[in-house]
């Protein structure tokens, strides 16, 4: 069972702060990146640091700056840290921001995002992420997308592609998205994306999205909302091209080919190259472990196994 284990002392903004949002930043021995995340919201509200029993200076370095640290305690299933954190904590805010402890706000998107919150009519917000990898903007090599990142408490959630999730896969959500209702728009200026961890952590932490997303492809998704379609939401479009790939034989050269060459990655120098190559390895971990799926049911005589359902 999820339980809140500590909460820190720091009293609730008043809600004439600057930036009257409430900041969900997701955690697990972040201590590299989570200051220069926690610098970047100095004017927001509150913020709140979802710890997962972080073995490094992650809490401390969140209580340093007034951030509130709650422990989640995954023990597989739904929902995962950022829905449970949503339905589970008191939020002092009308609007939500989600970040990830490697992500970061810019002063021009902050401003942003202050006149944007006052707008009535909207229910959520799309924005863009900047990627820095190896020290370097990619610019190309199909790495920026926009996230449903900012949306009023009680309109948004995460969409739940599997429910039968166990501690393999993370402890929360990887590619599921946010599905807002009512209208949402986009804001101009993006979230910086800063890792600045080992190539060893990135490695290890997307070992963990490839058990869950085999298990997505093989099984199916079970929530309807994002489909993969090409004519859909950008998230929706890659989907269907990841979907495609992986039933085409040598789908992870033809994803590097595609990310790298069409996807104008080389233009991104050596980054660019290394990050499409690591994408393309994801794509091949997927696959392998969709094939391990299907051999393991198998060999225990389930029926189900014998369609590769993609």
């Amino acid at each position: 069972m999820q339980k809140v284990e500590e909460i820190g002392s720091v009293e609730t903004r008043a809600s004439t702060a600057r930036l009257p949002v409430s900041v969900i930043v997701a955690a697990r021995n972040e201590a590299r990146n989570l200051p220069h995340c926690l610098e970047s919201l100095r004017d927001v509200g509150e913020v709140y640091v979802i710890d997962s029993q972080s073995t490094d200076a992650t809490p401390e370095i969140a209580r340093s700056f007034g951030a509130k640290v709650v422990q989640f305690h995954y023990q597989g299933g739904w929902p995962k840290k950022r829905q449970w954190a949503m339905d589970t904590l008191p939020l002092a805010f009308e609007w939500i921001l989600l970040l990830d402890a490697d992500e970061s706000l810019t002063p021009e998107l902050g401003e942003e995002i202050r006149h944007a919150v006052e707008s009535p009519a909207i229910n959520g917000y799309y924005i863009s992420l900047r990627m820095y990898f190896l020290g370097r903007v990619l610019r190309h090599s199909d790495a920026s997308f926009w996230k449903l990142s900012l949306f009023r408490r009680g309109k948004g959630r995460y969409e739940c592609r599997l429910k039968n999730q166990d501690l393999s896969m993370a402890d929360m959500e990887v590619h599921e998205h946010v599905v807002v209702e009512g209208a949402t728009a986009r804001l101009r200026n993006p979230i910086l994306h800063r890792n600045v961890e080992s190539l060893s952590r990135y490695i290890q932490k997307h070992d963990e999205y490839s058990n869950w997303e085999a298990r997505v492809w093989r099984d199916g998704e079970a929530d309807p909302e994002l489909r993969p379609r090409f004519f859909g939401t950008q998230a929706q479009r890659r989907r269907w091209l990841k979907r495609k790939f992986l039933g085409l034989p040598g789908s992870p050269a033809l994803f590097f080919l595609y990310k790298y060459l069409f996807g104008l990655g080389f233009l991104d120098g050596v980054p660019g190259l290394i990050y499409c190559g690591f994408q393309a390895v994801q794509v091949f971990h997927i696959k392998s472990k969709m094939v391990e799926l299907r051999i393991a049911r198998q060999e225990k005589g389930d029926p189900a196994s014998a369609p590769n359902r993609q």
